[in-house]
Order: structure tokens, then C-alpha cells, then sequence
């Protein structure tokens, strides 16, 4: 689902529509009442942004359970991109920015709650815990390729198309966040000055 309506981009920029996505991007059905309790917010809200989500095509009804009272949502079954084309208009390319750097800033939240948890997990999780970075020397081609690899890699442990019932024993729902980028030109700050120990 490649992104390029600046409206749909938007509405997808809140820190609250993200971390309801996130939580069925999972593969679960819910209802307002319990993405509310992980995105912070009251359920009349999350019935807002559950609704605004439908509207640009993001998340949509799912199929009821036990008496059918309850409205449930669940993700839509496509995988979101989001790139820059050199075609851009302004406002797709402002709106992509924005979308990004959201997307960032949730998937640094999630970090954080993990690092903050890491001594309470179990020693078989934290073994296998991993937060690596590591500087690459690609063309663009290459890039792209390892782009692919990695997708196809991680493609048979989707949460969202792996059911519970699919998974191992005790398997739970992971992260793996990916960036692939060029290095951009840092700027020289120049040397520090010799006079930080003067004054004395």
C-alpha cells in the first residue's frame, strides 16, 4: 500500500492512530474499548480515530464475537510504504516527512518500553534480544536487493498473517525495525577551541 494522498498521510501522523494500528497490526480484532487502554486515550476517542483510520482505508469492521454486540476492527491486510518519488508534489513530499518521522517516533517509544522492561523478561528472551547498527558499503542497487531480502526474511513471522495457533509454543509479538538509508553529509564543526580549561 504505497502511501501518496497527503489527507490519508495526515490523518495517519497521530501518535494515537499509530499505536492503535500497531496493536492490530498485530493480527488481533478489537474493539475500541481495548486499543483505548494501549493508546492512552478514553474509548470515545478511540472510536473517533478507529473511524477516521476506516476513512482513509487503514483498518476496517471484523468479524464479531460471542453475542456480536461489540464492534470490532481490525487492520486492513496490506502492508504500509511509504517512499520519495521524484515526482512529488510539495505537500505529498511535507506529508510523507511528517508520516515518517512519526512513524519513528512510535516505533522509538516501543524501544524504549523494552529497554525499560529488558531485566524483568526471562533469560531466554533476553539472550535473543538484539540492537545492532551496522554501517554498510552498497550502491543504490544493492540496497534496494537487501531491502528485498530482508522483507522476504521476515515475511513467514508477520504477526499479522501468523496466527497463535501457527506459532510455537509461547511465541509472543516481537519488533524488528529496520532503517535502511544513505549517510547524508554531517557537518564539520571544527575543532574545538583550546580555552575550556582557562578561567582558573
Amino acid at each position: 500500500m504505497e502511501l501518496d494522498d497527503p489527507k490519508a498521510m495526515r490523518a495517519l501522523a497521530h501518535p494515537a492512530r499509530l499505536a492503535i494500528l500497531n496493536r492490530l497490526g498485530a493480527g488481533r480484532s478489537a474493539t475500541a474499548t481495548e486499543v483505548a487502554e494501549v493508546a492512552g486515550i478514553t474509548p470515545s476517542a478511540a472510536s473517533y480515530h478507529l473511524r477516521m483510520l476506516a476513512k482513509y482505508g487503514f483498518v476496517e469492521d471484523a468479524p464479531p464475537r460471542g453475542d456480536g454486540r461489540e464492534r470490532l476492527w481490525k487492520a486492513v491486510d496490506r502492508p504500509l510504504a511509504i517512499g520519495f518519488l521524484p515526482e512529488d508534489r510539495p505537500d505529498v513530499r511535507e506529508a510523507k516527512d511528517l508520516l515518517i518521522r512519526a512513524v519513528r517516533k512510535e516505533a522509538e517509544r516501543e524501544l524504549e518500553r523494552a529497554l525499560s522492561s529488558a531485566d524483568r523478561e526471562p533469560a531466554e528472551w533476553r539472550d535473543v534480544m538484539q540492537f545492532k547498527r551496522t554501517l554498510l558499503r552498497v550502491d543504490a542497487e544493492e540496497m534496494g536487493r537487501l531491502n528485498a531480502e530482508i522483507d522476504e526474511l521476515l515475511a513467514p513471522y508477520v504477526a499479522r498473517h501468523r496466527s497463535e495457533e501457527d506459532a510455537p509454543p509461547g511465541a509472543r509479538v516481537a519488533e524488528a525495525q529496520v532503517s535502511l538509508f544513505p549517510h547524508a553529509d554531517r557537518p564539520v564543526p571544527g575543532l574545538p577551541s583550546e580555552d575550556h580549561d582557562s578561567g582558573g
